[in-house]
């Protein structure tokens, strides 16, 4: 069960990693929201900056994602 309480805490987490990430998670969704018919990659850039910056934070919040 202790993988269990783990994983649980690690979901608890991402909430506060999300806050950290506020301004890179709403470029992104500004990039996939302008258009309905999302093609594959195009907004590749800004997802790269959002999974950075929550690899970062996760990283200073000594957690994993």
């Amino acid at each position: 069960m202790e993988s269990v309480r783990k994983a649980n805490q690690r979901l608890r987490n991402y909430p506060v990693l999300l806050a950290k990430c506020s301004v890179a998670a709403a470029a992104y969704a500004t990039c996939v929201t302008t258009d309905l018919n999302v093609a594959h990659r195009v907004c590749e850039k800004e997802f790269q900056q959002f999974q950075l910056c929550l690899q970062k934070a996760a990283r200073e919040m000594g957690t994993k994602l």
